[in-house]
């Protein structure tokens, strides 16, 4: 049955939706004229920014103002982001964290190894914070880099109780800048999110306003002649699945924030033409991945998720939720840059510029077109026509025939494997017995491994996209210890009823995984669905391998694109209780979360 869908546009226009209002954020709800846009590093005395290493936060509720409309936010110091807190590496900082809400809040200190209870995740490291109450987090910065912090308390990620966290490195900056800038990303809704996640549950399609349409399908026609329109459509609607499902919340209730400003809003940084500027990219958003360029303007990677690697020139990087990435751009010429993030379903977008003068702005970029799911989203690295009948009841899916890849608005240039591998050569995979009930609609028998896949809407687009193969730690590994033991988790859902897990179980009905206190492991994670999944292991550093089981680079969130496979390395060196969850936080509230317990 078709899905229904309410009008795109109700009282606020579409260009309303994309752009905001030209003065949003915190300020502009109360009413005054100070825009908070300016989070230079460089700038002391900013009152966004917090330094040393005692500090004091408030959260409570804020009135803020995206669209034109007066809306309550959860805010950290009454702005939104929360304010930069600057630390340095080898100090103890304590933080006094005062809740003014009428309910419990928390704060998580993302990326960030400390004990366990100071984590900041209410039912497994600690109580949280009751109303009116202050809770006291202190403990030894161990680690240098770019992170941020959030509420792990129900939906308050998503109301705004979130902000840019910057650790000074002990010595001298490996790279550099005469400029520093922090770029948070984020999604905003006028709707109480509650509401959204309910939506959700009822009609997990909801903020999908571009299924496959009728003009769409006389198109096909024209090109692919009317069997091939059918089959196109069929192998989709036998699944029970949309090939534009690439984002659970669109712009059709998000507006998309650069540094607490919509897009009319335009957080700008200054520069002087022959500067090197570092910018601190963090997606602190509840749902929404992210393309981002500067046009016009070179970008070099030099860090990921706070540890630094061998520097990679791109024109493009997809960040994922919860991720960080720190790039240097020296623009030469005295103009203005445009600051572009997309969102990965392309029905939005961030923007802020870089300038050598305030009130300066360059062209925004058209979204790019929005691509179809290919066939390595659905099927991995399974040759084609290939038929599934493993497990205890048989996949629920059958591949398509080889006539699909020529199917217009298929995205199949990710097919063939690093190095050549093929398809044929990819191993088998075991499917846990819980794997197989209402809440698993999907199963990928055959992943694929390829970490040089940019992935959906970013294949052959003629740019140079960063990928997870280009990612070198320069530090090394924790521990030049081979894995002694190796997990594997499935990540499942089903996609039709919004429910979400690890091998078929959600949270409420799943048992802790445990690792043994010392311990080297090895994480294997498959995903059996067609959506990205960003999957964060507090408490300790997640190191990627490559195909072949060799260390790459050092994470705390791990993107695992559809039907992929992903090995990482974990040492299990602090004990305690630690969350273990996907990041998308409507997957992670639906049950895509284990407790992990090192003792």
């Amino acid at each position: 049955m078709k899905s229904f869908h309410p009008p795109a546009a109700t009282d606020l226009s579409r260009r309303r939706f994309v752009q905001g209002v030209a003065l949003g954020g915190a300020a502009a709800g109360l009413g005054l004229l100070r825009p908070n846009n300016v989070w230079a590093l460089t700038s002391p005395g900013q009152p966004t920014v917090l330094s040393g290493t005692n500090f004091h936060l408030e959260v409570a509720e804020t009135p803020v103002n995206y669209t034109g409309v007066v809306r309550s936010a959860t805010t950290v110091n009454g702005s939104l982001p929360g304010p930069l807190l600057r630390w340095k590496e080898g100090t103890t900082v304590t933080l006094r964290v005062t809740n003014r809400l009428r309910v419990p809040t928390s704060i998580h200190w993302h990326g960030i190894v400390l004990p366990f209870r100071m984590d900041g995740v209410p039912g497994i490291a600690f109580d949280g914070i009751a109303p009116g109450e202050t809770f006291a987090y202190r403990f030894a910065v161990r680690q240098a880099g770019t992170y941020w912090y959030h509420s792990h308390s129900r939906f308050q990620e998503q109301t705004g109780l979130f902000g840019p966290l910057v650790i000074e490195p002990a010595g001298p900056e490996r790279y550099p800048a005469d400029r520093d800038y922090v770029v948070m990303l984020n999604d905003w809704t006028d709707e109480d999110p509650g509401r959204v996640y309910a939506k959700l549950k009822k009609q997990s399609d909801y903020y999908n306003f571009h299924q496959p349409t009728a003009p769409e399908f006389f198109h096909d026609v024209r090109r692919m002649g009317l069997g091939g329109a059918l089959a196109k459509r069929r192998m989709w609607n036998e699944m029970r699945m949309s090939p534009t499902d690439l984002s659970d919340v669109s712009g059709h209730t998000y507006t998309y924030l650069m540094n607490g400003q919509a897009p009319a809003g335009n957080w700008t940084g200054l520069f002087k033409p022959g500067e090197k500027i570092r910018l601190r990219f963090i997606n602190g958003s509840a749902s929404t991945i992210f393309d981002v360029r500067i046009p016009g303007l070179k970008m070099t990677v030099i860090s990921a998720d706070g540890q630094d690697i061998a520097p990679v020139p791109v024109d493009e990087f997809r960040v994922s939720v919860a991720e960080t990435y720190d790039v240097i751009v020296e623009p030469q010429d005295e103009r203005a840059y445009t600051l572009f993030a997309q969102s990965i379903d392309r029905t939005g977008y961030a923007r802020g510029t870089l300038a050598p003068r305030s009130g300066m702005e360059a062209e925004v970029p058209p979204m790019d077109p929005r691509v179809w799911l290919g066939m390595e989203d659905m099927m991995g690295a399974m040759p084609m026509g290939h038929t599934d009948h493993g497990g205890p009841q048989g996949s629920q899916h059958t591949a398509p025939g080889k006539d699909m890849g020529d199917m217009p608005g298929m995205d199949m240039s990710g097919m063939q494997e690093p190095g050549g591998t093929t398809a044929h050569s990819m191993p088998k995979i075991r499917h846990a017995r819980t794997e197989y009930g209402p809440g698993v609609d999907m199963h990928v028998d055959m992943p694929r491994t390829n970490l040089d896949d940019p992935g959906v809407g970013l294949r052959g687009n003629g740019r140079r996209v960063l990928t997870y193969a280009d990612l070198r730690s320069l530090d090394g590994p924790i521990d030049p210890r081979e894995p002694e033991r190796e997990i594997e988790l499935h990540l499942t859902g089903n996609m039709e009823r919004f429910m979400w897990s690890f091998d078929g179980e959600k949270f409420s009905e799943a048992k802790p995984v445990h690792f043994n206190f010392g311990e080297r492991l090895r994480i294997v994670l498959v995903n059996d669905t067609m959506m990205n999944h960003p999957i964060h292991l507090h408490g300790m550093f997640s190191e990627l391998e490559d195909p072949q089981g060799r260390f790459i680079a050092r994470k705390h969130t791990i993107n695992v694109q559809p039907a992929q496979r992903i090995t990482y390395r974990v040492n299990a060196d602090n004990p305690g209780r630690w969350a273990y969850h996907c990041h998308l936080m409507y997957h992670m509230e639906a049950g895509m979360f284990r407790e992990v317990v090192v003792s």
